[in-house]
């Protein structure tokens, strides 16, 4: 019987090492694999800030010192989206666009025509009771720049355009 028992005692002894390899073996693989989540994380957000500066670096490189450029637009009339009362109104303005650089300016002049139909298109959906005020003319400013900046072209450059500057501003 004791042949019997040794038998019995060789399996039970060999499963419980193969089952401390294996307990083993999974600890290491976890530990790996939280260590390479733990640098993909930490190396992902380190790497992502470099990119992220270049790009800015680059940009305040180029803007020239000096003082700012501008670009007068002619007055338009155009008609606002109708009020509570349902009267038509109009909105009279006249406005200064201020630009980085020389060569924004000469952009700008040269697609007036876009400029002031993306401006039309803009002020003409808007209600006379959402820019009659303080707030609504600085919303209405951050609009029109961001308006102003998508490209002319397809595929082009941004254009630099650094604020919108209210030389007449009428609500009829």
């Amino acid at each position: 019987m004791k042949a019997d028992q040794k038998v019995e005692a060789a399996p039970s002894g060999g499963g419980s090492k193969k089952l401390i390899i294996i307990i083993l073996a999974l600890v290491l693989v976890l530990g790996a694999g939280g260590g390479g989540a733990a640098w993909f994380f930490l190396h992902g957000k380190a790497d992502a800030e470099e990119h992220d500066e270049a790009p800015a670096k680059k940009k305040k490189a180029k803007k020239p010192v000096g003082p700012p450029k501008y670009v007068p637009i002619e007055p338009f009339t155009v008609n606002l989206q109708p009020g509570e009362n349902g009267a038509d109104q109009y909105l009279q303005l006249a406005i200064t666009l201020e630009v980085s650089s020389e060569e924004e300016t000469t952009v700008i002049k040269d697609n007036m025509a876009k400029v002031r139909s993306r401006m039309l298109l803009l002020l003409s959906s808007k209600h006379a009771a959402d820019i009659n005020t303080p707030e609504g003319k600085v919303q209405l400013a951050k609009e029109i720049v961001a308006s102003l900046k998508e490209p002319f072209e397809d595929r082009g450059a941004q254009q630099e355009v650094e604020d919108v500057l209210f030389t007449s501003f009428i609500i009829q």
